[in-house]
């Protein structure tokens, strides 16, 4: 793994310890000449065409990012340029957990996947790849409206309960994921991972915050138009890399709605082309809904309804006081009233106490092991709250360190004991230690005994908000999630390794203007050798055309380019676009452009 500092990037370095588990090395010397030709062909074919129908210019978005049209961006190169508009870039193995992504996003820091899509999903895959991630999501983070609204999605998505169906979906879409790209990936393998991702899709229950917002994503960030119903723009990621679906999505049978807070009714599959796509006027809508969302979210709302989601949840989420007090853990059980008001939150196994984001000291999830419990509410008999009490006050009503304290909640819950410390944070009281201390409900019910050691209660009110994960990530969530089915590395056979040479040989040609006398030989290897390729033979045409080097060989590696292309379908429309980007070179396009 890098050094956070080799990047000379501010974001890249301020990331916290528990994102950066996920970061692994971009390797670059790993990508092939074929790879490089994958790339070079996307980008070629993407200026051609997303000229057209992009919402920013491509060209311009794409050097402000450090990209390049003819080799597969260097990590370091990117960090320099989105260093300068207040970003940054990582790569990563394929998909990570949606709430560390939206981390990333909002620590205002690319997630690119490392790797890049075969050659025989060139127009699209389902798998992240470093055309999807640079090329799509990149350019149009110049876009300062665009990119306050990416980072400020990432803050909202990182608070977003989830359920545990979630991560069965991501683990599902993971896998398959990673099957459709592998070499040699076995058909049935793919179709059973195909049908167990439509079974736990199918089968979700209530949405989670995290599912609808991951809608709200999709729509957008992925698959997002802007403009007007009649003549919309794309600025989304997915079509933006996906030359097959940047082309298609323009069709009248694709259907273009209003993008609004209704969108996140409508589910999406990432195995099919998409049947509608929504149309934003402008990105500052896109923040609107955002927000009219965000304010449905438990970590604004707080209350049982809440608390109710983070028991649902099944994984450590965080509530916090009225006081300022976050109490973490995987929360199990909680009190009520007749008024559906709070009455206690109980937590089982590992948690912890923190304020502001910060733990508390001696606090942790090693002191709090099998959970934590305590009363939400108002004392009895007491106007003011509780947590605005300063010493005195509390001298006053018998809480002192050192005395016996007797304390009763409106909710009938009573907590007698030993006061052994008096936590204060910023004039308001969020802690009480006790020992020798009994907690009962008013019906006699114990839910704590001396013999079971020191008492820790919070102080607080009302539940004012819930969220996704620890307080404090760094120290309570040390190891996260991390998906077990990792991508599959490629050992090239020797026939292949044999056509990298070929292709390696034709780029050479290509950059250092010499060389075209053995343009006619490779040709020849390629339709003895190598007869499944079609993409090499293009790049040869493009320097015999460009070159004027000999007609009659033009003539021949054009007749073999359109018979492919006539008895190979699935290479039809790659070959013939290919034919049309020679004809109308994009070099000369982005000199008009510039």
């Amino acid at each position: 793994m890098s050094n956070f500092n080799d990047f000379n990037n501010q974001q890249v370095a301020k990331l916290p310890k528990h994102l950066r588990q996920f970061i692994v090395e971009q390797n670059y010397e790993k990508y092939t000449p074929i790879d490089q030709a994958v790339w070079r062909y996307v980008m070629r074919q993407n200026y051609s065409y997303l000229k057209h129908v992009a919402y920013y210019p491509y060209i311009q978005g794409l050097n402000r990012a450090g990209l390049s049209i003819e080799y597969i961006p260097d990590l370091q190169t990117m960090n320099d340029n989105l260093g300068k508009i207040g970003w940054g870039a990582v790569t990563v193995d394929g998909f990570i957990p949606p709430a560390a992504f939206m981390e990333y996003q909002a620590c205002r820091v690319l997630v690119i996947a490392a790797d890049i899509r075969q050659i025989n999903h060139i127009e699209y895959t389902p798998s992240p790849d470093i055309i999807h991630e640079s090329a799509g999501h990149a350019p149009i983070i110049a876009d300062t409206a665009y990119n306050n609204y990416l980072s400020y999605f990432g803050s909202i998505g990182t608070k977003a309960m989830f359920s545990n169906k979630d991560y069965e979906l991501y683990e599902a879409i993971r896998k398959l994921s990673i099957l459709k790209e592998a070499v040699g990936a076995d058909e049935e393998e793919i179709a059973a991972a195909e049908k167990k991702l439509h079974y736990i899709a199918d089968n979700m229950g209530e949405s989670s915050e995290m599912a609808l917002l991951g809608r709200l994503h999709w729509w957008t960030v992925e698959y997002g138009l802007i403009g007007t119903l009649e003549n919309p723009k794309i600025y989304g990621a997915a079509l933006l890399s996906s030359i097959g679906e940047s082309a298609t999505c323009m069709n009248s049978d694709i259907k273009k709605l209003w993008y609004n807070l209704n969108t996140i009714n409508y589910q999406f599959d990432i195995t099919k082309q998409q049947p509608q796509l929504f149309v934003t006027e402008t990105f500052q809508n896109l923040i609107d809904v955002l927000e009219a969302f965000a304010d449905t979210m438990a970590f604004r709302r707080g209350g049982t309804e809440s608390i109710l989601k983070a028991i649902e949840c099944k994984n450590p989420s965080t509530a916090v006081y009225s006081s300022g007090l976050q109490v973490t853990g995987v929360f199990t059980d909680m009190g009520i009233n007749k008024a559906d008001e709070l009455t206690f939150i109980k937590t089982t196994g590992p948690s912890a106490l923190a304020f502001a984001g910060k733990q508390l000291n001696g606090q942790g999830k090693d002191y709090h092991a099998t959970g934590f419990s305590s009363p939400v509410g108002k004392l009895k008999g007491i106007d003011n709250a509780f947590e605005d009490h300063n010493l005195a006050e509390l001298e006053l009503l018998g809480v002192l360190v050192g005395g016996k304290s007797k304390l009763t909640f409106e909710s009938g819950i009573v907590v007698n004991g030993l006061v052994k410390e008096i936590i204060i944070k910023e004039a308001k009281l969020i802690l009480i230690v006790f020992t020798e201390c009994t907690v009962t409900e008013s019906n006699g019910n114990i839910l704590f005994k001396p013999e079971w050691g020191t008492y820790d209660m919070a102080i607080g009110e009302k539940i004012i908000s819930v969220f996704n994960g620890a307080a404090d990530k760094d120290l309570y969530e040390e190891i996260v999630f991390v998906s077990k089915e990792q991508t599959h590395k490629v050992a090239y056979e020797e026939k292949t390794q044999q056509l990298h040479i070929i292709y390696q040989k034709v780029r050479s040609i290509r950059e250092n203007s010499i060389g075209y006398d053995e343009l006619p030989a490779i040709f020849n290897d390629l339709k003895t050798n190598h007869r499944v390729d079609w993409l090499c033979a293009l790049e040869t045409l493009e320097i015999v055309y460009h070159k004027q080097l000999d007609l009659s060989f033009e003539k021949e590696l054009r007749i073999y380019l359109e018979m492919k292309a006539a008895t190979e379908p699935d290479h039809a429309k790659l070959i013939n676009d290919g034919l049309h980007v020679i004809a109308n070179p994009v070099t000369q396009l982005i000199n008009e452009e510039d």
